[in-house]
């Protein structure tokens, strides 16, 4: 994901930080994923499974990641248990069904990065300055960011926003409609290119926000 090489041994999150090893709110709430798709699948499936433990398990994770992946200070999830950093790896919480996407809670989060990672409809990952990764220079927006924001504010029911994003986001393509991984400061593409995460991140925002467009209508 990161166009920066990662050095081997670090216990990373999402982004591949240097910080050190945390309690990443990303990298706990990926377990309660696995884990309420691998109930899903064995209900379903009729698969063998240990689904009482696996339930107790999942539970107890949410359970850990409410209490201690939300900060009362800002308002909002956090990039880990031990910070007031925001991490946009975390739109992908009403994405994977963890919360409601109009939950007061993620309400309060999408409002904390309206007001600290995004930059003119455009969605950092994270604020460096604040969270160091050990990496000098500058980075741009993230094109995947910027899509899984238009996905978070549809489904959060602020669809003039959503479509402005999206719309915005295009001017930023080249001339085949295509995206790389990053936006620099001066609209220039930056990292890999093309690359394929932004482009599922684009197809997904755009079904989703079509459907809410719909339903809204």
């Amino acid at each position: 994901m990161c166009r920066r090489k990662s050095r081997a041994g670090q216990c990373c999150p999402f982004w591949e930080t240097r910080g050190g090893r945390k309690n990443f709110t990303y990298g706990r709430f990926q377990i309660w994923v696995a884990l309420d798709r691998a109930i899903r699948l064995a209900a379903q499936r009729g698969r063998p499974a240990d689904i009482v433990r696996w339930t107790s398990t999942r539970d107890a994770v949410y359970r850990q990641i409410m209490e201690r992946g939300w900060n009362p200070k800002i308002g909002a999830f956090t990039q880990h248990y031990d910070t007031e950093v925001l991490d946009s790896s975390l739109l992908k919480m009403p994405m994977e069904g963890f919360i409601a996407p109009r939950d007061p809670m993620w309400l309060s989060t999408l409002e904390a990065m309206d007001r600290e990672l995004v930059s003119d409809s455009l969605v950092y990952r994270y604020n460096p300055s604040a969270s160091p990764d050990g990496l000098a220079g500058d980075e741009g927006t993230f094109s995947l960011c910027t899509f899984w924001y238009v996905d978070a504010l549809a489904r959060a029911g602020r669809l003039d926003d959503a479509r402005l994003t999206f719309e915005k986001m295009h001017t930023y393509a080249n001339h085949l409609g295509l995206f790389s991984e990053e936006i620099g400061s001066t609209g220039e593409q930056l990292g890999n290119f093309p690359q394929a995460f932004s482009h599922l991140a684009l197809i997904s925002a755009a079904v989703n926000l079509d459907r809410q467009l719909d339903e809204g209508s």
